[in-house]
C-alpha cells in the first residue's frame, strides 16, 4: 500500500542519510506531478523498487516541485515512467547527491502528454 502525504508546501530542510555506500537523489518534476509516486530500482533488479512522492517545495523563495531519495546504495538505477523520451537512468555515487531534471523533457499537457 503506497504512504500518500498530506499536500502542502514543504519549505523545512531535507535530512540526508549519505556517506560510506550511501548517496541520494532529487528528481526535478512539473507540477503536473506533483502527488505521484515514482519508483527507482537498481539497474538489472527490478525487484528492489523503492518510491518517493514528488511534493511541492519551497527553496530560497522559488516553488519546485521534487523527489527525493535520501539513501540510495551506490550504483545504476532505472528511474520508472509511463513516459520513455523522459531520461529513465542515474548513477548514484556514494557520498553524493545526484540530480535529474524531468521539467524540461515532459511532453506539454502532462505525463501523458495529452
Amino acid at each position: 500500500m503506497s504512504e500518500h502525504h498530506e499536500q502542502r508546501v514543504h519549505s523545512e530542510p531535507a535530512v540526508l542519510d549519505i556517506g560510506g555506500e550511501l548517496g541520494a537523489l532529487i528528481l526535478y518534476t512539473g507540477a503536473e506531478r506533483c502527488g505521484q509516486e515514482i519508483e527507482v530500482s537498481p539497474r538489472g533488479d527490478d525487484t528492489r523498487r523503492t518510491h518517493t512522492e514528488i511534493l511541492e517545495r519551497r527553496v530560497n523563495g522559488r516553488t519546485i516541485y521534487a523527489g527525493l531519495y535520501a539513501a540510495l546504495p551506490a550504483g545504476d538505477y532505472t528511474i520508472w515512467s509511463d513516459d520513455p523520451t523522459l531520461p529513465g537512468a542515474v548513477k548514484i555515487v556514494a557520498g553524493e547527491v545526484a540530480e535529474v531534471d524531468w521539467r524540461y523533457c515532459e511532453k506539454p499537457g502532462g505525463p501523458s502528454g495529452g
